[in-house]
């Protein structure tokens, strides 16, 4: 019997004994998998529609997809006139493909271009599954697959029209292509699948993780290669990655891209990406989220919950478990990236995402496996990561209302106390060391915290939606379909991508002459900021005095200034000669 079999029927007969009657149900082959697409599906889907562009990453790619469709240039990557060379072309194609499979043409809600990042985690949770078949049957695999979908990160990435999900989903497909290959090594004889089939899987999904996002894939899946090499002092095995073929595939795959943005843009593409925007983040904390060594470690205790208890619990068996190939493959997955990652400047919560789904794989094989309950210590301390993230997201529903001077959205704030009774009843269990019985309270939990925030709470913050807001009162205000907008003092990029890509962000006074010299009949809007609508005005001039008191206002809060602001609208046709 092979390695690899020889696990998987431990882990299935240690399973036995703590699985709950959820897991024997539903850990079967074809169940499993259908299990995982519904949760994806309930975790990942509210609020995708309700919940408008977050400032201010999500609608800088946006934009940039949406002047793409307007244009017809695949190429080059622009927000309105400046060029956006950070980050290669792979995820502005897949949100231009959504786009046009839609119908709806570059005005598209923001919910079409989230698509590719829904799809992703869906493929990410499904992936994680397949991962941890290649080393347990499918109860394991199940669990690992749920944490991958409940985790706050995955739940928040799925939702913005970014990188991250689909890069997730990427590296996944490479690493449970390496980890069969990897696992494989000693075999005589392999199917064709495994001769051909995973090689060109793993070569394929390490070209598109670099067209979404250059080399943080690559970085991810040669680490692991290199530390198993190191790990079993081997190098034969690479062999069966058939990098003759692979690596020509991949050079096939990325370069025209890269061939031809050099040559439009005459190397500053790669000047930017690289010279600032990757050494920076590398060297210096860029735009003021640097942060010192184990930062990421102390974020990941919320942001990957509510994996970090089910991980906690499984610790204390991973010395014991060090001859287990999927110890080892989690654990070369996880250490030398984590590492970089802590000891890079720049930190934000999602760089380490990628790493998320090995954990997973790492906690549910050995809360699998036979062994101790782990001492009352280990078991508090899971409970109490299970039950205080728990409690700081239903309370954000109540808090963060109160701090924007609204009040609590009725459903978001009962459904989000309701998510409390089935937390504390994980919790209990958690304390008990019966991690795979707490699972399914957990799941419940999580669904109705993401329900209640996303669906409710974070829709009904009226006050910090204030591009959405003023992109409404332009077009109620302005008579005309499609007016032309100059905009002084609030320049996120939510607003352009709202307006459109015509907008024109002005000073006060060439917002005045924007006003002040159009043609007659002209449908033209000018939006001030209100620390600015004194210097509009007297840029003005005789214009428009007696009509500025009658100017529509609206106000909110910025919560990328920490700013409450307050803006006129003014119209062409409104001003007096």
């Amino acid at each position: 019997m092979s390695e690899t079999s020889t696990q998987q029927s431990a882990t299935r007969q240690a399973g036995t004994t703590q699985d709950g009657l959820w897991l024997r149900l539903l850990g079967r082959r074809f169940v499993a998998p259908a299990l995982l697409i519904v949760l994806s599906v309930l975790f990942f889907a509210p609020g995708v529609t309700q919940v408008p562009p977050l400032d201010r990453d999500e609608p800088r790619f946006t934009q940039a997809t949406k002047q793409m469709v307007e244009t017809g240039d695949y190429v080059d990557i622009r927000f309105q006139q400046e060029a956006r060379h950070k980050k290669p072309v792979g995820i502005y194609w897949l949100q231009a493909l959504a786009v046009e499979a839609s119908g709806l043409g570059a005005d598209a809600p923001i919910w079409v271009y989230r698509l590719p990042s829904q799809i992703g985690a869906l493929l990410a949770v499904l992936l994680t599954y397949w991962c941890t078949r290649a080393f347990a049957g499918p109860r394991p695999a199940l669990v690992a697959g749920a944490l991958v979908a409940a985790a706050l990160i995955v739940g928040v990435e799925a939702r913005l029209a970014k990188t991250d999900a689909a890069l997730l989903a990427t590296i996944l497909a490479a690493q449970g292509a390496l980890a069969r290959i990897w696992l494989s090594r000693s075999a005589e004889a392999l199917s064709r699948l495994r001769r051909w089939g995973l090689p060109a899987l793993f070569w394929i999904a390490l070209a598109v993780s670099v067209l979404i996002k250059g080399p943080v894939g690559p970085m991810v899946v040669g680490l692991t290669l290199v530390a198993l090499c190191l790990w079993h002092r081997e190098l034969r095995w690479l062999s069966r990655l058939r990098p003759l073929f692979g690596l020509p595939a991949f050079v096939l795959l990325v370069a025209p891209w890269f061939v031809a943005i050099y040559i439009q843009t005459d190397g500053a593409f790669f000047a930017e990406a690289v010279g600032k925007d990757l050494l920076g983040k590398v060297a210096t904390g860029q735009e003021s989220h640097g942060a010192p060594p184990l930062t990421h470690l102390a974020a990941a205790l919320a942001t990957f919950w509510p994996l970090p208890a089910f991980a906690l619990l499984a610790l204390p068996r991973v010395r014991r478990s060090l001859r287990m190939p999927a110890v080892v493959f989690a654990l070369c997955w996880i250490l030398p990236s984590w590492a970089v990652f802590e000891l890079t400047a720049t930190k934000l919560p999602h760089y380490t995402m990628p790493l998320l789904p090995a954990v997973a794989l790492l906690a549910a094989i050995l809360l699998a496996a036979e062994g101790p309950v782990p001492g009352r210590g280990w078991r508090y301390a899971a409970a109490a990561l299970l039950v205080i993230p728990a409690i700081g997201v239903a309370a954000a529903n109540f808090v963060a209302p109160a701090v924007f001077g609204v009040w609590p959205s009725p459903p978001g704030a009962v459904i989000a106390a309701l998510a409390l009774v089935p937390a504390l009843a994980a919790t209990r269990l958690m304390a008990r060391g019966e991690a795979f019985r707490s699972l399914p309270p957990t799941l419940l939990a999580g669904l109705l915290l993401v329900v209640a925030t996303w669906a409710f709470t974070m829709p009904a913050l009226s006050p910090i939606w204030i591009s959405p807001r003023l992109a409404d009162a332009v077009r109620a205000s302005a008579g005309c379909a499609a007016p032309e907008v100059a905009n002084v003092g609030f320049n996120e990029p939510s607003y352009i991508f709202l307006q459109g890509t015509d907008t024109r962000p002005s000073s006060a006074a060439e917002a005045a002459a924007f006003l002040r010299e159009a043609p007659a009949g002209a449908c033209r809007v000018a939006v001030v900021e209100g620390r600015e609508e004194a210097a509009f005005l007297a840029a003005l001039g005789g214009y428009g005095e007696a009509q500025a008191p009658s100017a529509l206002r609206v106000s909110g809060f910025n919560i990328n200034g920490g700013d409450e602001l307050d803006f006129g609208l003014y119209r062409a046709t409104d001003l007096t000669r």
